[in-house]
Formats: structure tokens, sequence, C-alpha cells
């Protein structure tokens, strides 16, 4: 599951750097993610799970980081839990970023590494959770966005700077690493070889006890293995959707407003005499004259300037004021004395010397306020309908933010409650396989999951023409589930555990078999068990990375293939404990490599990984330079608090 995990930690400028960014301030602003940035950690802001060159990596940062990595594989994996994410290392390699951040910036610092005010500055303004709707950097949208977050500008652009400083150190020890041709030829080689060999399955029920485990066993098994039994976070939504016509009507627009929004276009609504143009711009008037000759003698504009390489553009209309300003006035007063279908004489702008055809003329009278009365009133209309629907959503958030409830704005409203079914954080309802929330609610599911009990939000269902106001109303947390309401479930999971520990020594005994030359047949038979029949497989490597491009599953023996030495024999064990795998290689076929292109693109990816271990030893170097010292008690009580050990003791 935590594949997403690690696969957001890889970087555009390697791994170093990719884990160097996680859970820091500027990434979180960066990304536009900053809800739920503060926070405490498993022990004061102060505590240090880790001392970088005298700087501390402190047990917030480390609590902030864990909980901002679980967003983003939750972003791919909605059930994901705190406690996976640990047990999968993923806090390990939160630290290790941490750790990287902080002693890339004392090392920058002390070999003199430095950076501007100025050069902070403009990475700051480029932070989309910092610019206004017009996409440019807002001073006041900043100020409101580190208030919202309770930080400093200071923290921000120190933030900011050791960021900066990780990138110029890292990335010039990456870029231009180049593998050698014959190590990429090898390569390529291997990126099109063929494997064959021999598979032995040994399923866990083949080999599980056939008595049923006592009372004791089973309570046992289930204290070392509740993990299996987690029954996902569930939560109850209560809501009301409604619609934009819902709400009451904005008055209609006023006499006084419609002759206001008339005066303030008028220039909309004159008079028009426009052109519309076929024009060819050339560097000199012989050659203007030469193709208005062409043109004369029959030829169309496009075909005399396609056969000089150039090209005739057609363009919209234009007064006499536009063709003025955007050229010059004697090409305005040109076009406007040629009759429509005709080349106007050639003149000459600051681009050169036009041949323009006069293709339409589009004139139109001016229109009175009394012809345009219906149309500026549909104009105004919408706009107060629109004003109307944004000023509902802001007074409904000024209510929840002001205590009110969310019976009380439906009763507002005279919106009708209602109340999901237990869902989890995929949408899904539980315990019900295949049933999910109305689609209108998706969109919510996300914030619901993040929102404390009974504190009511609003938010749109369709933009601009409905809107939702929702709470939390039941959350039940993530826990295993009691034993005696999942015995049967149990018992299987103790039988397959104890199956697949004998196949597991069934497997390594027939491991050791064949390394000392029996037959695959021999130690099939001798295993005493009636197992499904050897499998011979045979895969190419392109093949096998065509299907895991493509999401399909590769069996693990497979896939364990790929990474053996030729008449070798391993042994794997199949997801979930359901059985073990004896693998046994027969033969590598490595393909002919002759092509120049498949070298080069062997050489070009070895390049980027061999960058990426430049980099990898780089940041090694930079923390033996800096000295780096862990604290182990600080560390276990930030794992803790996430794992909820912590509050349970």
């Amino acid at each position: 599951m935590l594949h997403f995990f690690r696969s957001f930690l890889k970087s555009k400028v390697g791994a170093v750097v990719g884990l160097l960014v996680l859970g820091l301030i500027a990434l979180a602003f960066a990304s536009g993610d900053i809800a739920g940035l503060t926070g405490s950690g498993g022990g004061a802001p102060g505590t240090a799970v880790a001392t970088v060159g005298g700087e501390k990596v402190t047990a917030d940062e480390l609590d902030q980081g864990a909980k901002r990595g679980l967003e983003r594989v939750k972003q791919q994996s909605p059930t994901a839990t705190m406690k996976q994410l640990i047990a999968e290392g993923g806090l390990q390699q939160i630290l290790d970023s941490l750790i990287d951040g902080v002693a890339f910036s004392v090392f920058g610092e002390k070999h003199g590494v430095a950076l501007s005010d100025r050069l902070v500055d403009s990475e700051l303004t480029q932070i989309p959770a910092f610019q206004g709707v017009d996409g440019k950097f807002d001073q006041n949208v900043f100020r409101q966005a580190l208030a919202q977050q309770q930080l400093s500008e200071a923290a921000l652009r120190d933030d900011i700077r050791k960021n900066m400083i990780a990138q110029e150190l890292v990335v010039p020890s990456q870029i231009g690493a180049i593998m050698s041709e014959y190590a990429a030829k090898r390569y390529a080689s291997l990126l099109s070889e063929t494997r064959n060999g021999t598979v032995i399955a040994l399923p866990s029920l083949l080999f599980a006890p056939e008595r049923q485990p006592s009372d004791a066993e089973l309570a046992a098994f289930y204290k070392a293995n509740s993990g299996q039994f987690v029954r996902p976070e569930r939560r109850t939504i209560r809501y009301a959707v409604i619609d934009a016509a819902q709400l009451p009507a904005p008055p209609a627009p006023t006499d006084a407003e419609i002759a206001a929004r008339f005066d303030a276009n008028k220039a909309a609504y004159a008079a028009k005499d426009d052109r519309r143009i076929t024009q060819l711009i050339v560097p000199t008037e012989a050659a203007a004259k030469a193709i208005v000759a062409e043109v004369e003698k029959g030829k169309s504009l496009e075909l005399a300037a396609t056969e000089k390489g150039l090209s005739a553009a057609k363009l919209e209309a234009f007064d006499r004021q536009d063709l003025s300003t955007q050229y010059s006035p004697a090409v305005s007063q040109a076009v406007f004395a040629a009759p429509v279908g005709k080349l106007a004489a050639p003149q000459k702008s600051v681009l050169g010397w036009h041949v323009i055809r006069v293709d339409a003329e589009v004139k139109s009278p001016a229109r009175t306020l009394a012809e345009v009365r219906g149309e500026l009133t549909k104009q105004l209309v919408e706009e107060k309908s629109r004003k109307s629907y944004a000023d509902a959503i802001n007074r409904i958030t000024e209510q929840f933010t002001g205590g009110a409830n969310l019976a009380e704005v439906a009763k507002s409203l005279n919106a009708q409650v209602q109340q999901t079914q237990p869902v989890t954080a995929d949408g899904q309802v539980y315990m019900k396989p295949g049933e999910t929330v109305a689609a209108q609610l998706q969109p919510l599911i996300k914030t619901a999951f993040d929102m404390d009990q009974e504190q009511p939000q609003v938010a749109e269902v369709e933009k601009g023409k409905s809107f939702a106001i929702y709470d939390v109303t039941d959350i039940q947390a993530s826990a295993p589930a009691p034993l005696a309401q999942i015995r049967n479930d149990v018992k299987v999971a103790w039988a397959i555990d104890q199956g697949s520990k004998a196949a597991k020594a069934a497997a390594i005994k027939m491991q050791a078999a064949i390394r000392k030359g029996q037959t695959v047949e021999q130690v099939m038979a001798a295993s005493g068990k009636k197992l499904p029949p050897a499998q011979q497989v045979a895969m190419s490597r392109p093949t096998l990375a065509a299907a895991l491009q493509s999401g399909r599953q590769v069996p693990p023996p497979v896939s364990l293939m790929f990474h053996m030495a030729k008449g070798t024999v391993k042994v794997q064990s199949a997801a979930g404990e359901r059985g073990w795998f004896v693998v046994q290689l027969k033969d590598i076929v490595p393909a002919q490599v002759d092509s120049p292109d498949m070298i080069r693109r062997a050489q070009s990816e070895l390049g980027q990984q061999l960058g990426q271990s430049y980099a990898k030893a780089l940041g090694a170097a930079m923390r033996k330079d800096v000295g780096v010292k862990l604290h182990d008690a600080a560390i276990k009580s930030v794992r803790d608090q996430l794992s909820g050990i912590a509050a349970a003791n």
C-alpha cells in the first residue's frame, strides 16, 4: 500500500532532495496543501529527535512531516493509516529527510553557500498559495495565509532558504553523469533478455493442521496479530444540499443600474465601421509591388505568398483607429480606401511593407439604451445571482465560525438534513461491498475525514449551482475488531499462519535438496503432499516491464527470476502468507544489442541512476562532515504518539 509513499519521495533532482523537502513548510505552501500545517508532536516543540551540526530536528517537525506524508499517501490510498506508514518504515524515511535538510543547510553555511534575500523573495512570489486572483503575488493573501497557519515570515523564509541551498549543493553533483558505452551496452542487453525456470507452489492450507486451535491458542494468535484484523476508520456524515434556485432571488436591476452599465460600455454600442483583412508583410516596397502585380494578373494573395515561402494571414475586423495604432495611419487610410475584394495600395509600417486585401466590411449602426436594455438586464441579473450565491456561502461560513450548528443553518435555508451510513475514507459504505456514498458527496469525503466531530463546514458541490453544508456526527476510530465478532476469521488466519510456517520449512528443505542435485520431481514426491504441478516459466524483460507499466500484477516468483543468478534456487513467500514458492532459474538468454539508439537510451537511463548515486553519496558525506546524533528516546516518543501507543498507556 505504501508504494505511493515511497514514490512520492522521488524528486526531479534525485532521491536526496526528494527526501529533503518532505514535510517542510515551503513545500506545503507551494503545493497549496496548507490545511492542518500546525499541530503538536509527540514531545515538546523544542524536544530534539536529532542534533545535526549543532542544530535541532525537533519532535514537532517529525510529527508534522509524518502527518503530511500520510496525507500524500491517502491521495492514492484513502484508507492508509499512520500505523501502516510507520510499519513500512515511513517514519524513518521522513526523519532521514529532515536530517538531510538540516545537514545540507549547515554544510552550505559552513562552506560559504549563501543566498540573497532577493533570491528568496523571487522564490516566495512563485508560491501559488500567496497569489491573488490575477495570478500575481498578493501581500494581503500572503499575510492572511501566514496568520491562518500561525507561522512567522522569518520561519517561512528560512525554510525556503534551506531548500534552495540543498538544491544548489545537490543538483550540480548529478548533472552530466554519464555511464560508459561498454556498461550501457551490457545493460541494454539485459533489458531485452529472456529468462526461464521452474516454479513449485506450496499452498499454506495444504500444510495447515487438521485440528482446531484451542481457545488459548486462538487468543494468543489474535493478540500477536491484531493488526491483521484492523477495521478502517468509519464516519457518519450529516448533510444538506442547497441548490442556487432555493436561495432568495436578488432584487431586479434598477433603471439606474442599467443606465450606469450602458454608460460604462458605450464604446461597445457605438456605430461600427470595420474591415476584415488578409495581410502579407514583406521587407521592401519592390517586393510588395511585385506581389500586387501578380495578384492583378489573377493569382490569389495566398498563392503569391506561398510561392515565395511566405504566408498570408487572415485577421479579424479592425476599425480605423485600431489599424492606425497597430500599424500606421498610412496603412489604415489605404485599407479604408480600398473596395471589398481588392488590394489596398501597399503602405509601410515599422514591420515592413503591407500588402492587404480587404475581405469584408463590417458595419453596424449605433445601438441605443432602449435597444440593449434586455441584454444589459440579463447581464445584471446573472451577476447579481452569482453574487447572491457567493454571499450566501460566505454568510453560512460566518454562521458556522460564530458557533451555529448544522441543524440551525439548515432550518434557516429550509433545507432537509440527511445522513449517510458509516463510510470509509474511500467513500465506500462500511461492510457493504460495492456500495458508495452519493456521487454529489464524493468531493466532501476527504475533508469529512479531516474534520472534528460536529464542526460543520460548507463546500460547493457543483460550481455556481449548488453547495452542501455538512458535519460528522459519529467517528469510529480504526482499531482491531473484537475477537468474539470475528472468531471464524481468526481461525482461518491461524490455520493459514500455521500452514505457512510448515510450507516454508518444506520449501527450504526442497531448496537444499535441489542444490545437492535432486530433481524437481524428486523433491516434490518427497514432500508427502499432493502439490500442484510444477510450472515451467519463461518471460522476457520487455514483457515484464510492459506488464508492470500497465499495472498488471506479475506473479512474485516470476519477478524473483529477474533477481537471480543462473542455476540458483530461491524460496519466496506468496502474498498474505497464502503459500511459498521454490524458484529454480535454469537459463538467461541475453539479447543481441546492435542499435546505437538503444545504447544511447541505456546510457541516459544509467546516467540518471549514477547521478542519484552521486547525490546520495554527497548527502552521506555532508552528514558525516557536520555530525549527526540521534535521540532514540525522543524518536520513540513521537513514534508511540503517532501510532496511538502513548494514548493507550
